[in-house]
Order: C-alpha cells, then structure tokens, then sequence
C-alpha cells in the first residue's frame, strides 16, 4: 500500500450515543475510529446495528452526511440503539455505563457485509462488541477473512472474559492497548514482568502478534512494529474530555503505517492528534492540519 492509493477500511461494532449531564453525542469506539479515518483520506464502511428508533435514524443520517459507506448498518425493531451514560472526573477521564441489551449487540452479517470485508485493506474491530453472542458470532465470521486484521482493546467491565481476549489477539495483525490493558491482560495470561516494554515483549512472544501500540496517556505511547519499539512522550494539552482520543490516535496510526509512513512520524502524528481530541470536547471534533503542525512544532 502507498501514499498514491486510498486505503479501504471496514469498521466493526457499536454505534451508539454517549450521554453527559447536558447533552449527547455519536460515538461508539469503532465509529469514531472509522470517523476519523474517512477525515483522513480513507474509503471507510462501517459495520452495525441500530435500533428503528429516532435515536438510530439520527445515527445513520449523521455519518452518512460525513461520507461513511452505511449499507452494511441494520435496522432492528426489537432493540434499542445503543446508549452510553459518560461521567467525567474533575480530569476529564472519562468513566461508563453501557447499556444491555443495545441493537449493536444482535449484529447480523450477510454476504455482502462478509465481502465488504473481504475486499478491504483493514478490518478494525473492538473486544466490546463481543459481550452478547450474536455480534461476536458474527465477528468470528468476519475474522476468516484474510484481511488485515486491527484489534482496538476496549476493557469495560464487566463486558469481557480474558478467554475471548485471548482468542481475539490471536487473531489480529496489530492490537491496540491503553498501559492499563496492557498490564491487566499480561497478568492474566501469567506475565511475570511489571514494565509496558516487557509486556510488549511477553505478549509478541505468547501470541505471535507482530504489532501492536499502547497509549499512555498524557505520557504519548509506544509503538511495536518490525521487532522494534517507537516511542512519543506526548504532547502537552489542556485536557476537555478523554473520550474519543485513542480512537483517534488508532485511526491515525493505522492509516499512516499502511500508507507507508515511517513508524515514529507515524507514531508522533498519531500522538498529536489524539492530544487535540482530548483538548476537544466530544469524539470527533474537526482537528486541521495547522493545529496539528503548530502541536508537533512547539513540542519540538
């Protein structure tokens, strides 16, 4: 893949609403991934369900006004479109309550969604879409494709087992963690190692993953790819909201390394473009070139 060439990407998952006191916005980790692709030059598709409620048709109106291919979204009548009740702490981290059952849980992929896939460059999915049988079913179906393959780790208890973690990493080409996944999976699949390097290592090792990032935060991130270690120390920023900001940074660091961007520019411009999300209330703020720029050049 280069430069010369749009990537094709298909996003898998939960579309939904994330509730503050005062307002709602779209989101869902995949969404706002795939989002954030298509503002990057990418010819994006997303995979889904809604519910045949205003709150699913407003859903569905919105990305297709931001240009995301939905035909592969359903519309289900016997659950809800999904909602997200968001709290944020007095550092805009942000904490969840998700509720079950949500029509992105009963995805249904047919044959035109399983060739969607197929003929894409990159499939990205989340570990939270797995917490209801039917969409993990059908993730499952999706994961025989011989597409490359982005794991985006999205822990939020208590909707996930470390068998089906597990099972997901060994079936991904790139995993995406934030430093606390990163450890909590590592302990569980008997680590001895306390440091996010070491743990990197242990899990290439125990899973065979080839790549794979862990954001840290207002600390930047690390980034594995070619046996080798990337770092950004991150930029700094006043913090609005932490919701959406990794999204970002995987959908930036993603569409870089497979357009052929070398691994730490791709890496620092993943970085600050998550740092601007944060700086930003809501998921998917308009972020320009210029701000970017103007973040990396001070930090220099």
């Amino acid at each position: 893949m280069n430069n010369e060439k749009s990537l094709k990407a298909v996003a898998y998952g939960e579309v939904l609403w994330d509730v503050f006191d005062t307002e709602k916005k779209i989101g869902g980790a995949p969404l706002n991934v795939a989002l954030r692709m298509k503002t990057l030059g990418c010819d994006v598709a997303m995979i889904s369900c809604v519910g045949n409620d205003e709150n699913g048709k407003a859903i569905l109106n919105h990305i297709k006004s931001l240009g995301l291919e939905t035909s592969a979204i359903s519309t289900i009548e016997d659950f809800p479109t999904g909602l997200v009740n968001v709290t944020l702490n007095d550092t805009g981290a942000a904490s969840y309550v998700i509720h079950y059952p949500s029509a992105w849980d009963k995805i249904n992929v047919n044959d035109s969604g399983k060739k969607l896939v197929s003929e894409a460059d990159v499939l990205i999915f989340g570990s939270l879409v797995c917490r209801d049988e039917v969409s993990r079913k059908s993730l499952e179906a999706l994961l025989q494709t011989k597409t490359y393959k982005v794991f985006d780790v999205n822990l939020r208890k208590p909707h996930y087992s470390y068998q089906i973690l597990e099972r997901l990493i060994h079936a991904a080409d790139f995993i995406k963690f934030n430093d606390e996944e990163l450890l909590e999976i590592a302990t569980a699949l008997d680590s001895p190692f306390t440091t996010l390097e070491e743990n990197i290592h242990f899990i290439a090792q125990r899973t065979h993953a080839k790549a794979m990032c862990v954001t840290r935060g207002a600390h930047g991130a690390l980034l594995f790819w070619d046996n080798t270690l990337y770092e950004n120390s991150g930029y700094p920023v006043k913090v609005a909201d932490t919701v959406g900001a990794g999204d970002s940074f995987l959908a930036t660091l993603i569409t870089s390394l497979l357009t052929g961007k070398d691994p730490q520019s791709a890496v620092d411009f993943a970085c600050a473009i998550g740092a601007l999300v944060a700086e930003s209330p809501g998921a998917n703020p308009e972020i320009s070139i210029e701000r970017i720029e103007a973040l990396m050049h001070k930090k220099i």
